[in-house]
């Protein structure tokens, strides 16, 4: 792999301490754990909501790419909703699962929609990630 950009994050104290990124600083903030896990869950962030921001912007970079490649006018109001959860295995690990609903709001016709997320999910570098390590579901929005 040839690297173009390394980010540079640490977090101290886990799911309950301080995230913050080293290398610009735009991150810099508390982290809790949710009450559905026992925690208090409004003090800060938890890493399934950082994920989710971290993907859905992720794929959305890479709708963008695919809808250009194919001339498809997706709209300035898309948007990709990340939904992801955090459970427990057969034989008690623990697993992530991702939820991705894609709004197209200028698409109309399903199959160019779901043509342009597939595409997207095969060249998302978060979606090369979770292959075959999570289930990653997609979900076409033409209707808000």
């Amino acid at each position: 792999m040839k690297t173009i950009y390394t980010a540079k994050t640490k977090t101290t104290g886990g799911r309950k301490g301080h995230a913050s990124s080293i290398d610009n600083g735009p991150i810099d903030m508390q982290l809790s754990i949710p009450k559905e896990m026992g925690g208090k869950g409004k003090d800060g962030a938890n890493p399934e909501q950082l994920f989710g921001a971290a993907y859905s912007a992720c794929f959305g970079g890479a709708v963008e790419l695919v809808a250009g490649q194919h001339n498809v006018n997706i709209g300035e109001d898309f948007y990709v909703e990340a939904h992801v959860s955090i459970g427990k295995t057969d034989d008690d690990g623990l697993l992530l699962g991702v939820v991705l609903d894609t709004y197209l709001p200028n698409v109309t016709d399903k199959s160019i929609g779901e043509k342009i997320i597939n595409e997207a999910h095969e060249i998302c570098p978060f979606s090369k990630a979770t292959r075959e390590n999570i289930d990653v579901t997609l979900n076409l929005l033409l209707e808000e």
